[in-house]
């Protein structure tokens, strides 16, 4: 398991609210999902929309090992949506897609647990 993943790993720096507020974290709704085998680790393409503000962006997730495919659309998941677009392997991913290492270090999604509408920020 990565360090960073573990609930072990120490806490990061101190941050201000200010810097907090420049990671802009936004509720979308998953509106499609395929496997990408191309991946190094278990995972799959996102299509998530996040409200007109934002609209539909691309994200590539490690999350194959604890969600099946067709679980996926429907789901409202959280993401960082104003980092530069990434490069993963052949598909770019547009957004971090957010959440947390199980107890074997594989992702779970963080997401509200009540609907939001989609593009709500994280304050």
């Amino acid at each position: 398991m990565h360090l960073r993943h573990s609930p072990d790993a120490p806490a990061a720096e101190r941050i201000d609210f200010e810097t907090f507020l420049k990671a802009d974290i936004r509720i979308g709704t998953i509106v499609a999902a395929e496997a990408f085998p191309e991946a190094r680790k278990p995972s799959c393409r996102l299509r998530i929309d996040f409200g007109p503000a934002i609209g539909e962006k691309k994200s590539c997730a490690q999350i194959a090992a604890n969600y099946a495919l067709e679980e996926l659309p429907g789901r409202q998941v959280a993401a960082v949506v104003n980092f530069p677009p990434r490069q993963i392997g052949p598909a770019m991913s547009e957004v971090l897609t957010l959440g947390f290492a199980d107890e074997a270090g594989e992702v779970v999604l963080f997401a509200p647990d009540k609907p939001v509408p989609n593009g709500s920020r994280l304050f």
